[in-house]
């Protein structure tokens, strides 16, 4: 399924609201660390900053980003902050590491009015689960089947809808593409 990121783009222009659900870039397998101090790999730091850059590609560069309590995670969004700057308000939540699809609708909940592209940072299953839950009736079969196989390492969802994210429930955006970061090459 071939990704045309400026038909991406265009759609997303079309929507007051846009959420980005991200889930963290390649990191290292289990060790004596332990699951939430995993540390991203070169190919994971790599694939993070390529994800940066397609989002700022996009126009999407997110105003406020809360991102999972783990290593990788936080690997994951300084590597994107290197290109979008200092714009994004940015917010560890420990809630996101263990808390599963509701620490999501809560992050939701919570988000400011004014901010257009909001955007979580997270670990599987629970990102692509809360995609799943999040997606309308409306979205496109296709994309709605890739969530059903789980997001690989440093995949985007873009979803949008007209309504302040406060105003999100289960089926209230619209799934525009589901993006590998490969999508971005």
């Amino acid at each position: 399924m071939g990704i045309k990121l400026s038909k991406v783009a265009k759609a997303a222009k079309k929507y007051d609201h846009i959420l980005i659900i991200m889930r963290h870039a390649k990191a290292e397998p289990f060790g004596d660390k332990g699951d939430s101090e995993r540390e991203l790999t070169d190919k994971g730091l790599k694939q993070a900053k390529a994800v940066g850059k397609g989002i700022e590609s996009l126009g999407l560069v997110p105003g406020t980003i809360p991102f999972s309590a783990g290593t990788r995670t936080r690997q994951t969004l300084d590597r994107m902050l290197k290109t979008f700057g200092d714009k994004p308000i940015v917010d560890y939540r420990i809630s996101l590491y263990d808390g599963g699809v509701q620490a999501v609708f809560d992050e939701l909940a919570h988000v400011k009015a004014k901010n257009r592209v909001f955007m979580i940072v997270g670990h599987e299953p629970t990102v692509s689960i809360s995609a799943q839950w999040l997606a309308s009736a409306d979205s496109d079969g296709e994309r709605f089947g890739v969530l059903n196989l789980g997001l690989s390492a440093a995949s985007i969802v873009i979803m949008g809808s007209n309504k302040r994210f406060g105003e999100w429930q289960v089926h209230s955006g619209e799934l525009l593409a589901v993006i590998n970061v490969k999508d971005f090459d």
